[in-house]
């Protein structure tokens, strides 16, 4: 029995490690499963009008080279074109700031664009957010990259099912979305009122004494080194999907639930009361913010959403008192 349970555990520790080596997240830009958002797609009502960058080395390792130079932060304000850059460098980065604070909305919030020309070739970033312009806090990022065999400057190999919560694991033109909803509850940030957008270059040696490290204290293997005037991160733009339209925060409904989730055909709305029913607004959205039906409530309080396609969805409920957003899953 002792051998078996041995054996046992060798046998699971095997599959624990094949299974790392599959991808688990969103896959490359224009693939099924894909959250890359396009650069002229209308969920974008904004984009950063202020940055300060801090350069970084073109190779932490040989700091004889310098700083990177290539682009300055002019051309990170505006709308993406991936063409115009500035690169951060080993360990730089860039704040953004936007004409109104970004808001936690239904779905996604903001999107990172860099200029990476194929899906086989990524840069990565971090990413971290504040409300203060002082505190700034970092989205729980995820590689799941091998760490044996160090990936080269000019290694087409990168894979983004293998990456999470990182910006550039997308391709030019397309942005990597960031979802506020994930950092509520981090005392010192108010996700209703992100002020900055902290970008900070990926090191992607697998030396650990220039590394980068995950969530899971994983390195993070990228292209390394990039010992040229431009390298590591090269940033685009940062579009706003979500942001602020007056200083005053939105009030929510008490409403006591949305369900069932998953649902085939109907969706309840408890909490609210029959004669406010009809005035009350319902906008449903897609992952990435598109709104794909929008109607009044019933005075049944149910929504028909039979009609939509199988996946994650928002519903926005808005109403003279105030609006409350849910999430649910259609079969």
């Amino acid at each position: 029995m002792k051998y078996m349970k041995f054996y046992t555990q060798i046998i699971i520790i095997f599959f624990l490690q094949i299974a790392s080596s599959y991808g688990q997240f969103p896959g490359a830009a224009g693939t099924t499963s894909s959250t890359a958002i396009f650069k002229d797609s209308s969920v974008f009502i904004a984009w950063g009008q202020t940055c300060s960058v801090q350069r970084g080395f073109q190779n932490i390792a040989d700091t004889s080279l310098g700083f990177v130079t290539v682009g300055d932060s002019s051309l990170v304000i505006g709308q993406a074109d991936g063409i115009q850059v500035v690169s951060l460098g080993d360990g730089g980065s860039a704040i953004i700031g936007f004409e109104k604070p970004i808001k936690n909305g239904p779905g996604f919030d903001f999107a990172i664009f860099e200029n990476g020309f194929i899906d086989e070739f990524l840069e990565l970033a971090f990413v971290e957010v504040s409300s203060d312009g002082i505190n700034f806090f970092r989205f729980k990022a995820t590689s799941n990259t091998q760490t044996d065999v160090q990936m080269g400057p000019f290694d087409y190999n990168a894979d983004a099912t293998l990456l999470n919560n990182l910006a550039g694991k997308y391709r030019a033109m397309y942005g990597t979305p960031f979802d506020l909803e994930e950092m509520t509850g981090i005392q010192g940030l108010n996700v209703d009122s992100i002020t900055q957008v902290k970008v900070i270059d990926v090191i992607g040696s697998i030396n650990p004494l220039y590394a980068s490290y995950d969530q899971q204290n994983n390195m993070i293997n990228e292209h390394y080194p990039t010992p040229y005037p431009q390298g590591g991160f090269d940033l685009d733009a940062v579009g706003v999907i979500h942001q602020q339209l007056n200083e005053i925060n939105e009030n929510k409904l008490d409403i006591v639930s949305v369900y069932p989730s998953p649902t085939k055909e109907i969706i309840n709305i408890s909490g609210l009361s029959a004669q406010a029913s009809p005035n009350v607004l319902i906008s449903i959205m897609d992952i990435t913010s598109k709104t794909v039906t929008q109607t009044k409530l019933n005075s049944n309080n149910t929504i028909d959403v039979s009609f939509l396609n199988a996946g994650l969805y928002f519903i926005h409920i808005e109403s003279s008192n105030g609006n409350q957003i849910a999430k649910f899953v259609k079969e």
